[in-house]
């Protein structure tokens, strides 16, 4: 039986790619789901965004929500958890990096398998195209999901993904507190917490560079080190909510 999918869109200054996202996003099918809700938060852009979005507003499956202020990626994705109502949420990045042709591979795991949470992995293999990119990003990738595994005592190979999805009553109860790109761990490790099942599929990706837009840096991988510690330890104490 197929599943009804939540799309949840994080967007700051995005107006060279939100459109093109959106409409991918519209245009394709898969054997195992429906798009039933794409949820885009305008994370307080300062360019074009925002009337972009003002253009998509007639589609019945889009909700838009505007932030005034930019709040970061962590702070956006919990505004559109909050307005879930199907079964499976999934995080699409603005930008195109990940590639929506590989929503079929990202929700089989749950049609065939009763997952609780998938990853998209650059690293794993099986997608259609990975753009070789920087070596530094790479080895800072595998350094963060290494820690991130000694706490989570899980094997993944892809903590930092852009391609996370997940049933929804697991993430609509989860109260996440980084506004940042910090989420990314604090989510991983407050789930794994639950001990539902994790599953992991190769997707493709198409990098972006600065010069094209992209926005993760140094700060952000010392932020992400820095929320590994916090919520793996509280995890060990059992403090995590």
């Amino acid at each position: 039986m197929k599943k009804k999918l939540s799309i949840v869109i994080p967007c700051f200054n995005e107006e060279k790619y939100i459109k093109e996202t959106v409409n991918k996003v519209l245009q394709i099918s898969g054997n195992y789901y429906d798009i039933c809700q794409i949820i885009i938060i305008n994370d307080g852009s300062t360019d074009k965004t925002k009337s972009i979005l003002d253009n998509l507003k007639n589609n019945s499956l889009i909700e838009i929500i505007n932030l005034d202020l930019n709040k970061g990626k962590g702070f956006a994705i919990q505004k559109g958890f909050e307005k879930v109502n199907q079964e499976v949420v999934l995080i699409q990045d603005a930008d195109l990096e990940y590639d929506p042709g590989d929503y079929d591979k990202l929700i089989k795991p749950y049609v065939v398998a009763d997952a609780d949470v998938v990853f998209g992995s650059r690293f794993l293999g099986g997608g259609d195209y990975v753009r070789l990119h920087y070596f530094y990003h790479f080895l800072a990738n595998k350094i963060l999901t290494f820690i991130c595994n000694f706490f989570t005592n899980l094997n993944m190979t892809d903590m930092e993904t852009g391609y996370k999805s997940f049933k929804a009553e697991y993430i609509k109860h989860l109260k996440l507190e980084q506004s940042s790109f910090g989420v990314e761990p604090e989510i991983t490790i407050k789930l794994s917490a639950l001990k539902i099942k994790f599953y992991e599929v190769g997707i493709s990706y198409k990098g972006r560079s600065y010069e094209e837009g992209k926005k993760i840096g140094l700060k952000d991988a010392l932020v992400a080190i820095y929320c590994i510690t916090k919520y793996g330890f509280l995890k060990f104490l059992n403090k995590l909510t």
